[in-house]
């Protein structure tokens, strides 16, 4: 292309090469995005018009002002991703305009186009929240280039806003979900842990949100645009877990063709969760410490030792202070961990999320087919009554179970498991245990229901009674089961 001083238009060919440009396009159309949408800012005619014809055949969507009042205009009323704007504007300047749009749209990434010799300009306005800046005259590439890292800061500072907003909706962090007094405990420590980099340990039986609570610690958190690493320690095969924790050199064992990253290295800068910290062997252990000690690692098969800068948040179900008693678990492993502690509550010691949490499954369950989907309320009493061993985890395995197997707007006693369909309260009484006939009836039914899997057809057969009766009485004692 011609460059912006000679007054020609660019070439056929270089307006058509898109180059680099076109793999983000077409990216772009596949995961089914919207285009770019682009505000270009100049008083000249001609850039503006040079502007346009790159960036359209680039895929983007265009607009353009000749002022700085213009494009603020625009901005009110047009959706924009990326400002291009020249620093030198008839009236209010680039670099106010620059001000404007970081105070009142921040979510817009501004390049600036600045004169040949204008360095300084170019570097107060990357100071001032620019993300990048063009020298005229320029190559039609090398504006695609730029354009092209904007939009890669856009999704960035997008992926970013939508992290913090979930993690810190209301009413739990980071996916964490509850508003009892146990939960509104922990998310205050989370905030507060979150200003720091020291070590968090987080205590919790399994399916009560450890990672999640971890995640949410690394994106309130400075970190929060650096990796973060789970690694799950119990997943990991002894033999393996140096090698996938620190990485490994070519060479440096049978089948070890290329050189790899570790875990600990791939998170530097970022967080790094190490998740049923409880199972890793007292040698690892040992190697773990040095590692956290010295802020270095040596990579398997390496005779030199690498910095690195981690926050590490470890995660366990498993009660440390006893591993320590019986020699499982090192003490000063432990106390370099334990710099601060959250134990997340179990959900039985939590009820009162329940129904909040319900909701927020039924919800995220029932998007596929755009029904609204609630629970009977004899179904939420048997959740409410259900101690559940495997906490959240099991809670939302069920609901997803219950909207599979259901059918319409409701979700009822049928479509839960067993377990929640016939509670032991519901079994046959013991010997000497004396009950009223009504009592009686109501819980052979209940029994005979559960034995043949809820089948009425064949439990009416079993009972002795017609299948009519059968529907009278479930009607009578108010008893919901599976349909025949």
């Amino acid at each position: 292309m011609a460059d912006t001083r000679t007054g020609r238009a660019p070439d056929v060919d270089s307006r058509r090469s898109t180059g680099v440009f076109a793999i983000a396009k077409e990216e772009r159309a596949r995961q089914g995005l919207p285009p770019v949408h682009l505000l270009v800012v100049d008083d000249d005619e001609h850039v503006r018009g040079v502007c346009r014809s790159i960036s359209e055949d680039s895929g983007m969507k265009v607009f353009d002002a000749g002022t700085a009042e213009e494009a603020l205009a625009i901005l009110g009323i047009r959706p924009v991703d990326i400002l291009l704007t020249d620093l030198r504007l008839p009236g209010t300047s680039g670099l106010e305009l620059l001000k404007r749009v970081a105070r009142l749209f921040p979510d817009i990434a501004v390049v600036m186009l600045t004169q040949y010799g204008a360095f300084d300009s170019a570097v107060e306005a990357t100071r001032m929240g620019a993300v990048d800046y063009v020298t005229k005259p320029f190559r039609a590439e090398e504006l695609r280039a730029r354009l092209l890292q904007a939009v890669h800061a856009v999704e960035l500072k997008r992926e970013n806003r939508m992290l913090r907003e979930q993690v810190r909706a209301l009413p739990g962090f980071g996916g964490l979900i509850g508003m009892s007094a146990r939960m509104e405990r922990v998310y205050r420590l989370i905030e507060k842990v979150s200003l720091r980099d020291h070590p968090v340990l987080i205590q919790g039986e399994s399916g009560t949100g450890k990672e999640l609570a971890a995640r949410s610690i690394h994106y309130l958190g400075s970190r929060k645009d650096k990796p973060f690493v789970p690694v799950e320690c119990s997943a990991l095969a002894p033999a393996l877990f140096e090698s996938e924790l620190f990485g490994y050199t070519r060479g440096a064992f049978t089948g070890a063709l290329e050189a790899k990253q570790g875990l600990m290295e791939s998170a530097n800068g970022g967080t790094l969760l190490l998740d049923d910290i409880g199972d890793m062997s007292l040698e690892m252990q040992a190697k773990l410490l040095r590692a956290l000690e010295e802020g270095e690692i040596q990579p398997v098969g390496s005779t030199e030792r690498r910095a690195i800068n981690i926050r590490v948040v470890a995660a366990t179900n498993r009660d440390l202070e006893l591993g320590i008693k019986n020699a499982s678990f090192r003490q000063d492993l432990f106390s370099r961990l334990n710099v601060v502690e959250i134990k997340l509550p179990s959900l039985r010691e939590r009820k009162s999320d329940i129904p909040l949490l319900v909701t927020s499954f039924l919800e995220k369950f029932s998007r596929q087919d755009e029904t609204t989907r609630e629970l009977t309320e004899d179904a939420m009493r048997r959740l409410m009554a259900y101690d559940w061993p495997g906490n959240v985890r099991e809670l939302e395995n069920t609901i997803e179970r219950a909207v599979a197997l259901g059918s319409g707007p409701y979700v009822t006693v049928a479509n839960l498991p067993t377990t929640l369909q016939y509670p032991s309260a519901e079994r046959a009484p013991e010997k000497e245990e004396l009950l009223p006939l009504d009592e009686l009836e109501r819980r052979a039914i209940l029994s005979t229901l559960r034995q043949t899997g809820g089948d009425k057809q064949s439990a009416a057969r079993v009972l002795g009674i017609g299948k009519t009766t059968l529907y009278r009485k479930l009607k009578q004692y108010q008893i919901e089961r599976a349909d025949a």
